[in-house]
């Protein structure tokens, strides 16, 4: 009996070990052996630094949204202070706080019943406004302030930005204005700020704050009052003098205001209503939004070698958008290197440390890449060999099943493709589509038993010769690129602007001008936008020199994020967009899809479902 119990417990040992050895052999053949691009090789040896230091995604969307720019001057441009508006702040109470305004600023402060409705306005339709632009004045009011108590100008002034551009750097009115300050082209040469191809001077917080600063100083010297200054600024100095001279040779603002231009008479107004609101928004119930980061927690660096903003992204895990606010004078997204002269990135200090400490290798990457640019990739394209997959008499004979699907609200090529498993391009040639815009209601034929075998045959594959010409590889992985895209467009409705557009879909303004080569923020009715582009499938390079020449095809193939369902836990540090990174073909607006999240708010160790 013992001998019996003896050899069962030996046999149930036996099997546990075997089945252990089979589970571990099993999940070893599972396990995809991951092939490290170049990039990311050299990002593996990069010296990584502790510092808590990060830029919110909400907060830099927050920074290059221009929608309240364009609401803001609309109201100063139109505001009738003849109109009484009902909001309760006793007339009384408002010429205490306005007075107490006056004793402790050298303007000359006034109550008028003007200057009274332009403040009820402002605190009837603007609060929200005002609460983000607080957020904003977080990061760009030290810079005013430093630079103001230098030249002993008022620091005041500074809201004087709100009023001119928001405290948008990418501002540009319909005049050509650009920049925090709002400078036109002849008067930032005038100042020398720099204007070229790659810099615009006027959207740098710095140089256009000193630029002002030095604008404000002069006028001082010549009216010798702040009004009046503030005036000039708007219309000029020249508008300033006839406005005295009509009024007899009275100097106060308030004397010759209606001898002005209709919108300086509107503009000191405003500017003083602007002042009241952050000097007394708490007593209005306006909570200033977060600011996650502030100027302080950036840093700049002098960059030795030029540079794409995509380069800094890929090699410090960053969104472009990050960098586009930060660097805001660069109009290519590039920094620039002109022999004997310096240009500086400014980035939050964490990646500042991980830039100073990687700076070696970040440039060999750069100019490991520029090797690859001497052909263009219009003309690559034209002059590569294609390379068509060999398709067999047994795929062809099977592809018998058609399918026909009826186009729904909200459809679009990338989702209809997903849903039956088959390529866009399919699709489009199936339904003689000539572009990825698809009608409401539209049938669309599907054969998906054809596109299953076709899916099956590989191309056939060439050595791998790494002296072969570039060009030809560039075309091949452009040409790829192509096919794998899935855009999302947008037909652009009444009342729509860039910014209430980028906030429906996700995204930022910066990269919907991106998408669709806009030089400015201005859309047409009806025009027809992309708003997105994702990676629907990513093959395998043909070639070691074709996995080369690009980031993009460094990438191995991997199935669709899309097609899977799994659990993601917010680390910190993370946004959604580093999130979205971390899965093919998954978008922003997916993540909060899936998770029904209405803002991109999200904090370390809350569980996100990836295709949920």
């Amino acid at each position: 009996m013992i001998v019996k119990k003896i050899s069962l417990a030996v046999s149930v040992l036996f099997s546990m070990s075997m089945f252990a050895q089979e589970t571990a052999k099993t999940e070893l053949e599972l396990k995809p052996v991951v092939k490290l691009s170049y990039l990311d090789s050299i990002k593996s040896t990069f010296k990584k630094d502790d510092m808590a230091t990060r830029v919110d995604s909400l907060w830099m969307n927050e920074l290059v949204s221009l929608d309240i720019y364009d609401d803001l001057t609309k109201d100063i441009q139109t505001i009738n202070s003849d109109v009484t508006v009902d909001e309760e702040l006793p007339t009384e109470l408002l010429k205490q706080r306005l007075q107490a305004m006056n004793e402790k600023s050298p303007f000359d402060i006034q109550y008028n019943q003007g200057l009274e409705n332009i403040i009820k306005s402002f605190l009837k339709n603007r609060k929200k406004s005002f609460s983000r632009l607080m957020a904003l004045s977080e990061y760009y009011f030290p810079i005013f302030e430093e630079t103001f108590a230098k030249e002993k100008i008022p620091l005041e002034i500074k809201y004087l930005a709100v009023v001119e551009s928001a405290l948008n750097p990418k501002a540009v009115s319909k005049m050509g204005a650009t920049g925090l300050w709002q400078f036109m082209y002849g008067t930032g040469k005038q100042y020398a700020l720099k204007i070229d191809s790659y810099v615009d001077e006027r959207s740098d917080a710095l140089k256009a704050t000193a630029a002002a600063s030095d604008y404000m100083t002069r006028m001082f010297n010549v009216f010798n009052d702040w009004e009046l200054v503030l005036a000039s600024y708007n219309s000029g100095p020249g508008n300033v003098t006839k406005a005295i001279r009509r009024s007899g040779g009275k100097t106060n603002y308030w004397d010759i205001r209606n001898h002005l231009p209709k919108e300086t008479q509107g503009y000191v107004p405003a500017f003083y209503a602007t002042m009241y609101l952050f000097e007394y928004h708490k007593e209005h119930g306006i909570n200033p939004e977060r600011a996650v980061v502030k100027n302080f927690e950036t840093d700049t660096v002098a960059i030795k070698n030029q540079m794409s903003f995509k380069q800094i992204a890929d090699l410090l895990d960053m969104p472009q958008s990050q960098i586009q606010l930060l660097n805001p004078s660069y109009k290519l997204n590039v920094v620039p290197y002109y022999q004997g002269e310096q240009h500086f990135l400014r980035l939050p200090k964490d990646k500042i440390a991980t830039f100073v400490s990687n700076e070696d290798k970040i440039y060999a990457y750069v100019k490991y890449q520029s090797g690859f640019k001497t052909m263009s990739t219009q003309l690559a394209m034209k002059v590569a060999p294609k390379v068509k997959p060999a398709v067999t008499r047994e795929a062809i004979a099977s592809s018998k099943d058609i399918q026909f699907y009826k186009v729904r609200k909200g459809d679009n090529l990338g989702a209809i493709a997903d849903k039956y498993n088959v390529n866009i391009s399919d699709l489009k040639k199936w339904n003689n589509l000539k572009s990825n815009a698809v009608a409401f209601g539209r049938t669309l034929k599907i054969k998906s038993e054809a596109e299953t075998v076709s899916k099956n045959i590989k191309e056939p594959r060439t050595p791998a010769i790494i002296e072969r010409n570039h060009e030809e590889a560039i075309a091949s992985a452009d040409d790829k690129d192509k096919n794998e895209m899935q855009t999302q467009e947008y037909t652009v409705a009444a009342g729509d602007n860039l910014g209430s557009i980028a906030k429906k879909f996700g995204t930022t303004i910066a990269d919907l001008k991106e998408l669709n080569n806009l030089n400015s923020n201005t859309i047409a009715l009806g025009k027809t936008l992309v708003v997105s582009k994702t990676v629907s499938e990513i093959e395998e390079p043909a070639s070691t020199a074709i996995a080369l020449n690009s980031v993009d095809s460094f990438k191995k193939k991997a199935p669709s994020a899309k097609s899977l369902s799994e659990d993601y836990y917010v680390k910190k540090g993370d946004s959604l967009y580093s999130i979205s990174k971390k899965y093919p073909g998954v978008t922003i607006s997916d993540i909060k899809k899936w998770n029904g999240i209405k803002d991109e708010d999200i904090k370390p160790g809350m569980k996100l479902k990836i295709n949920g």
